[in-house]
């Protein structure tokens, strides 16, 4: 056998049936090999697939968490914010939620990767408003940019400052880190 498969999962939705296989290849490196089959009206299939070898699969989860990242913050509304299944409701303050929903805890016990951008800019701007918490506050600053960061990283004062329980010391908190990660992704 040329490329022997290390694993397979497979699953079907209507017509389409999907092929997920891990294989090893002839120089002993490995790959996934993403395989989607349609069914035709003629009764044949038509299939494409994508390979990423061993050394890229940092890079596809990488992709793969960033999108759906963003895909989390477009569904986000002002009112109230899905994590990770959980519903919250943002109306009440945060230091009326379970502890192990608010940012600071989950940022102390798990560290950064255990919390979605709204959280972390949350975190920056300290308070929301009365009626809307930091984190609704926030997913609906992220929310107007389509939650994404380079674009909020393009914002100013007075842009930020449309947005209802953002003054001057908020703003300057979100684009000072902004300008923060900008530099850094220069030096290296």
């Amino acid at each position: 056998m040329k490329n022997p498969n290390l694993t397979t999962e497979n699953f079907s939705s209507g017509n389409r049936n999907y092929f997920i296989d891990f294989k090893r290849a002839i120089n002993d490196s490995s790959y996934i090999c993403i395989t989607r089959s349609d069914k035709l009206l003629n009764g044949g299939y038509r299939r494409s697939n994508v390979v990423v070898f061993e050394e890229d699969f940092h890079f596809l989860v990488s992709a793969f968490s960033s999108l759906f990242h963003s895909a989390a913050h477009l569904q986000l509304d002002g009112a109230e914010y899905s994590c990770r299944q959980k519903i919250v409701n943002c109306g009440k303050g945060i230091k009326s939620w379970d502890p192990d929903m608010r940012p600071r805890e989950k940022f102390i016990a798990h560290g950064t990767d255990a919390l979605i951008d709204v959280e972390l800019m949350a975190m920056l701007i300290g308070s929301g408003r009365p009626n809307q918490s930091a984190v609704a506050l926030c997913g609906v600053i992220l929310k107007a940019v389509g939650g994404r960061l380079d674009l909020l990283a393009g914002q100013d004062h007075k842009s930020l400052a449309k947005f209802t329980g953002i003054g001057p010391a908020k703003s300057s908190a979100i684009l000072a880190a902004l300008e923060l990660g900008r530099r850094m992704c220069a030096v290296g």
